[in-house]
């Protein structure tokens, strides 16, 4: 393993199996999203090419992502140290497992493979504004480092690339990839009406834990993907996890007075 945790993603080695995994997955996750997800989610799918069969190569894959916007994407053998993800972000790399889940995991797994990883993240690094976004994430994972503010600023990561969802003319849409790698959170995030659908504010977000072992009590919505990162990009984050840092936290499943919510589809 190199010192920034890549690794060979071996495509040669996978299985028959895996690779009919992977088109099993895909296959199911297309056709639920298909009037649930961002248009350009799909975009990014046919951009990449991503609906050909099996599990993706990472080098053919990144010819065509940096061709893009000049991203590529790096096999790592799991979850990765916050400073080495945050590196590899600032410099236009996508890091993502080189395993598949098993059959048994089919619908959700703690630790995020290479189907949550390409399928749920990477057709949107083909967009020029999201693609922008990641590398400004990086940039400012790298400062939170020194300002001991990771915890604050991976909430910001979670309620958007993982778990986001964004207006558009047709109703909310998913973007985030914890969302759409699940079939089971695809439907809850739209349909159930036990969540909250909150208006993105971004000190808002910074406020409010998240969960890794369930559905999510709420999502933040942007109105798009420019507006989130002008949004993002401009304030300077230091005064802002300082004012933070006197503040309570804000459950999820509390709405506050000053929240915009939207309703379930």
């Amino acid at each position: 393993m190199a010192d920034d945790w890549t690794i060979p993603q071996h495509w040669a080695g996978y299985t028959a199996a895996e690779h009919a995994l992977w088109d099993r997955l895909f296959a199911q996750q297309v056709a639920l999203l298909r009037t649930r997800a961002a248009p350009e989610f799909f975009a990014g799918l046919d951009v990449l090419e991503l609906s050909r069969p099996g599990i993706p190569d990472f080098a053919r894959l990144s010819e065509r992502l940096m061709k893009a916007t000049g991203w590529q994407v790096v096999a790592v053998p799991g979850l990765i140290p916050d400073a080495v993800f945050f590196d590899h972000l600032a410099n236009r790399r996508f890091v993502a497992g080189n395993f598949i889940r098993r059959v048994d995991q089919i619908d959700y797994l703690e630790e995020p493979d290479v189907f949550h990883d390409v399928f749920g993240h990477v057709p949107l690094l083909a967009l020029p504004d999201f693609a922008d976004y990641m590398q400004a994430y990086g940039r400012g994972g790298l400062r939170a480092v020194s300002l001991r503010a990771i915890d604050r600023l991976s909430r910001l990561y979670w309620y958007t690339v993982e778990f986001g969802l964004v207006r558009s003319r047709d109703g909310l849409r998913i973007y985030g990839s914890g969302i759409a790698s699940s079939r089971g959170e695809t439907i809850f995030a739209l349909d159930d009406p036990a969540p909250n659908r909150i208006g993105f504010d971004l000190e808002r977000v910074m406020r409010t834990p998240y969960r890794i072992d369930d559905f999510q009590q709420c999502y933040f919505v942007i109105d798009s993907f420019a507006d989130l990162r002008r949004r993002t990009e401009g304030p300077d984050f230091a005064p802002i996890y300082a004012r933070l840092g006197a503040m309570p936290d804000i459950d999820p499943a509390v709405i506050m007075p000053e929240d915009q919510l939207y309703r379930a589809r």
